[in-house]
């Protein structure tokens, strides 16, 4: 069946709640000793932390959604959930990550979020939202319907002019010292005084730091290794970057492959988010000029 807008923006009432609501069970515990497990996972720490928060803030969410899945025929696919697979032969599914950034949770410092999204079979997300906790803020956007922050229309400011500012590369622990040095010629190219490297936490809030900063990048340059990220990891926030007219692509400038058959990781051809098209462009040449 095809989602009509009325259609998703009940569904996205859906999403909002679930996402309220889950992030509020996470600041309850936040000031809790929590135990720390592990699970099979990429090939970081990050992605084989698991607590008991993660497991409880998505049976919330299920429950919440629920509803609509069973109207609308929804898949869905959760982080802490083996993938059914459904999600390739219906025509919509959820992508959610019930406590995105757990590591930064389990060390009690900003950077863990709420992230779901609506996304259509072939990849394209439709729908986003993302709660964080620790800042009380809600990220939504409806593909065609705009973004809003905290209930109020978002829009991006106007870039102003770079002089003596820094260009933040929102970064986690990736090492590229030769991309390193052409990016920070690229920036004083494009009027920057320079780069700033800032080490983050949780891809959700990462991407969110973008857009809240207006001049920054966030990527994850793709790898062998299964890794990288993954689905319930991105679907939101490309949703909002693209209600923003702002850029989230793969490090090529391709769409984002929300939909990936034969793996939810991202590692194949990374993830790139951006406030500018132009920089956006020059900064993706530069990472294949760094590949050769």
């Amino acid at each position: 069946m095809k989602l009509s807008s009325d259609d998703l923006k009940s569904i996205a009432e859906d999403a909002i709640l679930a996402a309220t609501k889950a992030g509020n069970l996470i600041q309850q515990f936040s000031q809790q000793n929590v135990k720390v497990e592990h699970k099979s996972g990429g090939d970081s720490i990050a992605s084989q932390v698991v607590t008991e928060v993660d497991i409880k803030s998505e049976a919330i969410i299920i429950e919440t959604l629920q509803a609509s899945c069973e109207k609308f025929d929804l898949a869905l696919l959760t982080e802490e959930t083996e993938d059914n697979k459904a999600r390739l032969s219906k025509d919509y599914f959820w992508c959610v990550d019930p406590m995105d950034g757990t590591l930064a949770f389990t060390e009690s410092v900003a950077g863990y979020s709420v992230s779901i999204a609506l996304v259509e079979k072939s990849g394209q997300p439709l729908i986003g939202v993302v709660y964080d906790p620790v800042g009380h803020t809600l990220y939504a956007a409806i593909k065609g319907q705009g973004a809003r922050r905290n209930g109020e229309p978002w829009s991006l400011p106007k870039q102003n002019n770079n002089q003596n500012e820094l260009l933040q590369i929102v970064d986690r622990g990736n090492d590229y010292p030769k991309l390193k040095q052409a990016l920070n010629s690229l920036a004083i190219k494009n009027g920057y005084s320079g780069i700033q490297r800032v080490e983050s936490n949780g891809a959700v809030m990462n991407a969110c730091s973008v857009l809240e900063n207006g001049k920054a990048v966030y990527f994850k340059l793709p790898k062998q290794a299964q890794g990288g990220g993954s689905l319930w990891d991105f679907a939101a926030t490309a949703a909002i970057f693209n209600e923003l007219d702002a850029v989230a692509t793969d490090v090529y400038g391709k769409p984002l492959d929300l939909n990936r058959p034969d793996s939810s990781y991202m590692n194949h051809r990374g993830v790139f988010f951006c406030t500018d098209q132009s920089l956006a462009t020059d900064i993706q040449a530069l990472i294949k000029l760094c590949e050769q």
